[in-house]
């Protein structure tokens, strides 16, 4: 699913509210989730997972199409841990095909759970 699809299918849902306005909502949400992880917080949504950074040390590594030897910086990854129910219902549909973004058939399961 990209943004535009989330957008939709809450203003399917909210039909009283511009689609405009709630891709400001939407917007405003991941902006602020953005901010917090990046002041080092940590993000939890019940049923679904939680965003928390993971520091990753600098570390030898090297070019295979050059053969040179470097080492890289430390950074901050983001790393998601997916919740219990997540789990359990991504798990009771592997017997379906995974569906690309954008896949229209994608959609047309998701609202008949």
């Amino acid at each position: 699913m990209i943004k535009q699809q989330l957008v939709s299918r809450l203003n399917k849902k909210q039909h009283q509210l511009p689609e405009h306005v709630m891709t400001e909502c939407v917007n405003e949400i991941l902006n602020k989730m953005i901010a917090h992880l990046a002041e080092g917080g940590r993000i939890e949504i019940r049923d679904f997972g939680n965003f928390s950074l993971h520091y990753r040390p600098s570390r030898s590594a090297h070019n295979p199409k050059k053969g040179t030897k470097f080492k890289t910086n430390p950074k901050y990854a983001v790393h998601f841990k997916a919740g219990k129910n997540l789990k359990e219902r991504v798990m009771k549909n592997t017997q379906s095909p995974i569906k690309k973004a954008g896949d229209s058939s994608y959609d047309h399961h998701e609202d008949q759970q």
